[in-house]
């Protein structure tokens, strides 16, 4: 059986329009997809850790010793066996909130979601095909003249290549704080392409 792995950065829980997109999503997937098991990784009840020195220097003296099977590692292990990924994270300060950060720093481990081939290129270990990101933005970041301020999705696209995804999706309602727009409105036309979206991904 193959894994959708879904990761919930929505730090509002139930409350977060993020959540309730990808719910959505979520929901017309299963339906279309009944053979793929669907996990989800809440980074709010993980509460991992950040890369604070003694974290780092744990988890080093672990890698140059081989022990790429220490629990400190299973997040890197889920991400990089799942056969596509889902991210749910909202958009932050131009980005994404701290705590998706902090688990991207923790599944970023040679050997395991990326290492580097004889010549030293850097390879992609993971094996999703796909992964896609869900969020919701308070203003219009697609513009020409406002798309250089995004540097989360930009971001998330970067680490799908050095990771070894070679297809990064976006799926993202905006405007939604803008008192000029139709905020009900928006939130249903990105819940229709959640649907349409299921059919494929």
């Amino acid at each position: 059986m193959s894994e959708l792995l879904f990761v919930n950065s929505c730090v509002r829980g139930e409350r977060s329009r993020t959540l309730a997109l990808a719910r959505h999503f979520l929901s017309a997937y299963i339906k279309s997809h009944p053979e793929v098991r669907v996990t989800e990784r809440n980074l709010m009840e993980d509460r991992l850790e950040p890369q604070y020195p003694e974290v780092l220097d744990r988890r080093d003296a672990l890698w140059s010793a081989g022990k790429l099977d220490d629990p400190s590692f299973d997040a890197a292990r889920q991400f990089a066996r799942a056969d596509n990924i889902v991210i749910a994270a909202p958009f932050w300060d131009l980005s994404y909130p701290a705590i998706l950060k902090i688990y991207l720093e923790r599944i970023s481990v040679c050997d395991i979601t990326f290492g580097y081939d004889a010549n030293g290129s850097s390879i992609g270990l993971s094996r999703a095909e796909k992964l896609l990101l869900i969020t919701t933005r308070g203003g219009n970041f697609s513009l020409p003249e406002t798309e250089w301020m995004e540097s989360g999705a930009r971001h998330l696209k970067a680490l799908c290549a050095m990771y070894g995804i070679p297809d990064f999706q976006l799926l993202c309602a905006e405007g939604l704080d803008d008192v000029r727009s139709d905020q009900k409105a928006i939130l249903a036309k990105a819940m229709d392409e959640a649907e349409a979206l299921a059919l494929s991904f």
